[in-house]
């Protein structure tokens, strides 16, 4: 079974899509495919398809949508060769919930996360150009925002949220890599983009401060700041971070050496790079 689930879900067996259109059985698969191969409790795919006030009718409502879901799997295992393996095996009914078998699948976060995980050590080695080329790689497994097709309840939105923040950390560590290697004009286009995107990403603005600085376009960089200053204030009450002021002297000093450290990085001291890993259910 393969599955994807950085953009619209995916989910293929035999190379035949299992996706129902019913949308909440599309939300019971999409749950599933979040934690493929482990347990999912009927607790939690209840709180997900309901919230805090199921119906009565849940669980017997639950089978139902597992029960069409399952009809599908049946189908597509009819192009296979492995005519001992049914659809209960491939969707289980295990003490307390179900469990979505992938059969050694390929499953994109994962791949996302392994390649992350090559491009972090990479530039803990101060390897850029191998840095760069690996996170690049990791972010082309996205084709748009995570189960950006299925109708999300809390426990789905919660893992996209997560996924989305993987996703911009290795969006930063990426730039960072391009910006040790010299590529700061090239990187005008592509950040002058995210900072309209995501208006109150500190660590973006300060890539495009540095950037610009580093084109010769002084001037610019300080009015990126003043731009952030402006919505941080205005919309929060807040003004920008202390590494992001002390960026903003740096070059208003005209200083030649502005490094990234001048600059807030977007992943804490000692945080877990690059784990995208779901939570337990």
């Amino acid at each position: 079974m393969d599955i994807e689930v950085l953009g619209v879900l995916s989910v293929r067996e035999n190379g035949v899509s299992i996706v129902p259109t019913a949308p909440k059985s599309r939300q019971v698969l999409a749950l599933l495919a979040l934690h493929a191969d482990q347990v999912v409790p009927v607790t939690a795919l209840v709180e997900e398809l309901w919230g805090s006030e199921p119906p009565r009718s849940a669980r017997t409502t639950l089978q139902t949508y597992v029960l069409q879901l399952r009809e599908l799997i049946g189908e597509a295992l009819t192009h296979g060769e492995d005519e001992r393996c049914t659809s209960k095996d491939i969707l289980a009914t295990v003490p307390g919930g179900y469990r979505l078998v992938t059969r050694d699948g390929t499953v994109d976060f994962r791949e996302f996360e392994c390649r992350a995980g090559a491009g972090y050590r990479a530039m803990d080695a101060e390897d850029y150009s191998g840095a760069a080329r690996r996170l690049a790689d990791a972010l082309s497994l996205w084709t748009g925002p995570a189960l950006t097709d299925v109708q999300a309840g809390i426990l789905i939105d919660m893992e996209a949220r997560r996924l989305e923040e993987a996703r911009l950390s290795v969006l930063d560590q990426r730039i960072e890599a391009d910006l040790k290697l010299g590529r700061h004009r090239e990187l005008l286009p592509e950040l002058t983009v995210l900072v309209n995107q995501y208006r109150m990403h500190e660590s973006l603005y300060g890539q495009l401060m540095l950037a610009l600085h580093r084109s010769g376009r002084r001037g610019e960089a300080l009015d990126v700041y003043q731009r952030l200053r402006n919505t941080l204030v205005s919309e929060l009450g807040l003004e920008p971070s202390a590494a992001l002021g002390r960026l903003q002297r740096a070059i208003l000093m005209a200083r030649s050496d502005v490094a990234r450290s001048d600059a807030p990085a977007a992943t804490p001291p000692n945080a877990t790079r690059g784990r995208v890993t779901t939570r337990t259910v």
